[in-house]
């Protein structure tokens, strides 16, 4: 029967509906500005160094929230710099939307935007096709490791895009995340055609070590409120876990017991803690800064 079960990237629309919904009910973005306050000032503490321009790519950087937090701080460490910051974001929707964001913002003079709407794997097509060398003084890649076919491959290619005193960022889900429990444990159920690979931030040292790579690990706490998944007929609730579990309308083409299974799952300390009658995922996040 799981056969019925599709991706829930084959709604482009629904998962960007599910994904917004996630923002508002975990504390996703609060943890990422947690950390781009406390800890990024020191990691971009020299990317700059001596440069009159400093170059920075985000790859698959949304709607900007993040992008533009990260782009403050390296202004504030570098006033009199011009920052290029080029985006590489394969969805139109959300290169519209960063766009308007960067129009409303007001601290973002000698900054330079470029956005090409395309995947990294474009990009680095269109790069090798085009003999294009260029290197980078900050690379990030928060949350978009799971849409590449290749990952060790997509992490290798743009660390070979770092400057000298460049630094590569990536965000991903944490190896100790309710996400972890949950895929590792069910991923082969859920229909994973265009999410590539499950991967976290506990798969990472593997393949860092095996391509020599330097680096430091960071965990940042978040999680998010999945109370509604479990009142029967929650539109809410329906959307969550159809973001959860990647699968579009799980709650209605989900075979029964799968279904059961993933809700006593997702209320075990595994996955969830319970307070004051809410459960609330693990939504974990790992962060990895790679050395040039």
């Amino acid at each position: 029967r799981a056969s019925a079960m599709r991706s829930l990237l084959a709604d482009p629309d629904r998962y960007l509906r599910s994904f917004r919904l996630f923002l508002k009910r975990s504390t996703e973005h609060q943890s990422m500005r947690d950390f781009v306050e406390r800890q990024l000032p020191a990691v971009v503490a020299s990317i700059g160094n001596g440069k009159s321009t400093i170059n920075v790519l985000s790859v698959g950087g949304g709607a900007g929230e993040i992008d533009l937090q990260i782009l403050s701080k390296i202004r504030a460490r570098y006033p009199g710099a011009t920052i290029n910051n080029d985006v590489i974001e394969p969805s139109a929707d959300q290169i519209s939307k960063y766009k308007e964001r960067v129009a409303q913002a007001s601290n973002v003079e000698n900054i330079k935007f470029t956005w090409h709407k395309e995947t990294a794997h474009e990009y680095e097509s269109r790069m090798n096709a085009e003999k294009e060398t260029k290197k980078w003084d900050f690379i990030h890649m928060i949350q978009m490791l799971y849409y590449v076919k290749d990952v060790p491959a997509t992490i290798r290619y743009f660390h070979s895009l770092l400057d000298s005193q460049a630094k590569l960022l990536i965000i991903l889900v944490s190896g100790k995340s309710g996400w972890e429990t949950l895929w590792k444990k069910y991923g082969s159920s859920f229909p994973l055609e265009d999410l590539c690979c499950y991967v976290s931030s506990g798969d990472l040292p593997r393949m860092l070590d095996s391509a020599g790579l330097k680096y430091q690990l960071y965990e940042l706490p978040s999680h998010m409120d999945i109370t509604s998944c479990f009142i029967e007929g929650d539109k809410d609730g329906e959307l969550l876990l159809d973001f959860l579990t990647e699968t579009l309308d799980f709650a209605k083409t989900a075979p029964p017991e799968l279904k059961h299974q993933i809700m006593e799952e997702l209320r075990k300390p595994g996955c969830s803690e319970i307070r004051d009658g809410k459960v609330f995922f693990n939504s974990n996040l790992g962060v990895i800064v790679v050395e040039p």
